[in-house]
């Protein structure tokens, strides 16, 4: 998959007027991507759109429109893009009390390392996280990690076959596994091009 570059992008008054449009097709496009894993675990399937989509919020949020600082951005969320043989996620720990989330996020430390995607009859593929930074310290997780899941040539095959595809996760704490609807396993799939 094409990373981005400044030529994909619209400028801060041509993304003022192609918002509306773009953002209820990226919303569209995320349904399926975004997999709930538990009650309080969620995966959220990055791609080319998606990360278009972030880019041009962080733009528009912050008002950036000089050429470097744009290269900044685009080089922050580019390695979140599927390289064609991988798939990659935000990660993220959800409890709508602050209270109870601190309480849970000092018992998930390491918990990004037991995420896991799983292609047909293929062995489970453990999650390569946070390459940026580290997340989890002293026995702590962080509410948010970026995961890379970097399939054998095996599992690439069969999800582009039809196999069914499982996400999940290990961690005592917040143990989950669910199997992919099909839109999801399509849209997933697409992503190994």
């Amino acid at each position: 998959m094409q990373k981005l570059s400044r030529p994909d992008l619209w400028s801060l008054e041509q993304y003022a007027e192609q918002r509306p449009e773009f953002r209820a097709k990226v919303i569209a496009h995320k349904g399926p991507r975004r997999v709930q894993v538990g009650a309080h675990a969620t995966l959220s399937f990055e791609d080319a759109l998606t990360m278009k989509y972030q880019v041009q919020e962080m733009l528009r949020a912050e008002r950036i429109f000089e050429a470097a600082d744009i290269e900044e951005e685009l080089a922050a969320y580019n390695p979140l893009i599927p390289d064609g043989t991988n798939l990659k996620a935000t990660f993220l720990i959800e409890y709508p009390d602050v209270e109870e989330r601190q309480r849970a996020l000092a018992q998930l430390g390491g918990v990004e390392h037991t995420a896991w995607i799983k292609v047909g009859d293929e062995d489970k593929v453990f999650a390569i996280a946070n390459e940026d930074m580290e997340r989890s310290t002293d026995g702590k997780a962080a509410a948010v990690h970026f995961l890379r899941f970097e399939l054998p040539q095996s599992s690439h095959s069969a999800a582009k076959a039809g196999a069914p595809i499982q996400v999940g996760i290990d961690h005592e704490r917040l143990a989950g596994t669910v199997t992919l609807s099909e839109d999801a396993r399509r849209s997933l799939a697409a992503d190994l091009d």
